[in-house]
């Protein structure tokens, strides 16, 4: 139980990674709160959906609650922190994983479409971690925050001209966070997906040449799932990773390093 009897925010939560982060905070012991936002919006999540995510966590034996919030807002950070006191007396782990990828052309995309992806990648990232440290710095217990960046922090993409560099904010983010955060006790580190096969990406998967091609790249030779960042998010998350901050882990199956 490698956060037993703690409380998780994650944002995000109602599917992909998110989803599967809920799930993997409760199954190692944690209470939580999971933010969405969009009960029609399919670039984010669905009611149904969270109310399965609550199902899931309940049946490992723990408490949930869900709240709706656009995490580009920042008072939906102030929200999220007075409902996880509110219901669980204090908040231990953060993770800020709410992100979008339109992917878009560069030469004709609309101001909105940029916009949209800064305010919930990069401001999303940032309001929601202001919150949650002015809680943790309050409780005097410090905690754990992380950050769901991307490989594509490191890379850029010709579709994702106003994605990457959010991804690459987010990692910067959590660097000078775990500086002033760090006197406080408050960890921050983010992890970096590779390909993940989640719903928002499986129309593009089902590209059976393009799905090939990552194949043959990733070294362990299969996609990501979901669990398998999850994982790495609780690892960073509880007290085994005590001495890790400002740390960017890359959760690609070696898809990076594998320039060939």
């Amino acid at each position: 139980m490698l956060l037993e009897n703690k409380v998780a925010i994650v944002t995000g939560g109602s599917r992909g990674i998110g989803h599967a982060i809920a799930v993997a905070c409760a199954r190692e012991g944690a209470d939580v709160v999971i933010n969405y936002w969009g009960d029609n919006d399919a670039s984010y999540g669905r009611r149904s959906a969270i109310d399965e995510v609550v199902r899931e966590i309940e049946a490992h034996g723990r408490r949930a609650i869900a709240v709706e919030g656009n995490v580009a807002l920042p008072q939906t950070g102030i929200d999220l922190v007075s409902h996880a006191v509110e219901a669980f007396g204090k908040v231990d782990v953060l993770a800020s994983n709410a992100g979008i990828c339109p992917f878009h052309a560069f030469l004709d995309m609309p101001p909105s479409v940029l916009e949209r992806t800064v305010g919930v990648n990069l401001n999303g990232a940032f309001y929601v971690t202001q919150a949650v440290a002015r809680q943790m710095k309050e409780q005097g217990t410090g905690g754990a925050i992380v950050a769901t960046s991307s490989i594509s922090a490191l890379v850029g993409g010709g579709m994702q001209t106003h994605y990457t560099p959010t991804k690459a904010g987010v990692h910067s983010l959590m660097q000078s966070c775990a500086i002033a955060l760090g006197p406080f006790g408050i960890r921050c580190n983010s992890v970096m997906p590779g390909t993940i096969a989640t719903d928002l990406n499986a129309e593009d998967l089902a590209d059976e040449d393009k799905r090939a091609y990552f194949e043959r790249r990733i070294p362990l030779g299969r996609l990501g799932a979901p669990e398998d960042v999850a994982d790495c998010v609780v690892f960073l998350a509880s007290d085994r990773a005590r001495y890790v901050t400002g740390a960017a882990l890359l959760v690609d199956g070696g898809l990076f390093v594998n320039l060939q």
